[in-house]
């Protein structure tokens, strides 16, 4: 059975409107999740829920165990990722309390958090060139623009480390290289996802204009806050209507990412590592 994921990111830690089956602790290879998974049905779909910070916001972006919660939600069957996350712009044009789906990621994290399945006796190469799934993009894109919020489609989002939020210095280079939002979560989704062929889409509700504007205060946690409420009912309506509308069956490429792409021997590969692996690649390595 497939099933559509959904990440909850800053401000939503649950689905309204979702009819809960069940609540389950998943173990993994990677570690604990960020939290339990919510599996339930939502608008006539499967649906596997996870809050990305943990009920509560516990979890600072730094500390998530993204390869934890990319596996759960393999282990669910989820085939489809919808991410809901907090950003800030970097762009005049992308106005707080707008909606943007970027395509591109820049990674600014130096390598700080587990990006990779395959770290321990396997390695495996997957093509990243455009790392979110345009099928899904194309159609978040075209639910969300007919509501309430302004929405774009594209640009790229930079993956800065957190928890602290920019430096002006930073917020000006990063406005020099072109880059759109920034946030400090969804690389490392996408990857991973990607490596778990899971075809993934981030859904970034723009809460502020980061630092670099001269005319805005300072980023402070209580604007980002107030921004979020706002958002985060137009996030759910979203939601629910892309849930509604996710095929049956996937047509694009995230399906078979891993196909060409493990190099290793698989004669040089332990049972116990074809055993730690399997969902991911048992289709692929006997």
């Amino acid at each position: 059975m497939s099933r559509i994921g959904v990440i909850g990111g800053s401000g939503l830690y649950d689905i309204e409107g979702i009819k809960i089956k069940d609540s389950l602790k998943v173990t993994t290879p990677f570690g604990d999740p960020s939290d339990e998974l919510v599996i339930g049905e939502l608008n006539g779909k499967e649906v596997v829920f996870l809050p990305r910070h943990g009920k509560g916001h516990r979890i600072n972006p730094s500390r998530i165990n993204y390869r934890a919660n990319i596996y759960a939600m393999k282990k669910l069957e989820a085939e489809w990722i919808i991410s809901l996350s907090a950003c800030g712009s970097l762009k005049e044009e992308i106005r707080p309390l707008d909606f943007i789906i970027p395509l591109q990621f820049v990674d600014r994290t130096n390598q700080a958090r587990k990006y990779t399945f395959f770290d321990e006796g396997i390695t495996a190469h997957i093509s990243f060139s455009h790392p979110v799934c345009s099928d899904l993009a194309n159609l978040v894109h075209d639910i969300a623009k007919d509501g309430e919020a302004t929405v774009h489609l594209g640009g790229t989002y930079l993956n800065m480390e957190g928890p602290q939020f920019s430096t002006l210095a930073e917020s000006n280079l990063y406005r020099s290289w072109g880059m759109d939002i920034i946030g400090m979560t969804n690389m490392a989704e996408a990857r991973l996802a990607r490596e778990a062929e899971i075809c993934y889409v981030t859904l970034a509700a723009v809460t502020d204009y980061d630092c670099w504007r001269e005319s805005e205060e300072a980023v402070s946690v209580d604007a980002i806050i107030s921004n979020l409420k706002k958002n985060v009912e137009n996030s759910k309506k979203i939601l629910k209507d892309v849930v509604s509308r996710i095929p049956g069956k996937r047509n694009c490429g995230c399906k078979d990412a891993l196909k060409y792409a493990i190099i290793t021997d698989p004669k040089a590969i332990s049972k116990k590592e074809k055993s730690r692996l399997d969902i991911l690649i048992g289709k692929y390595v006997k």
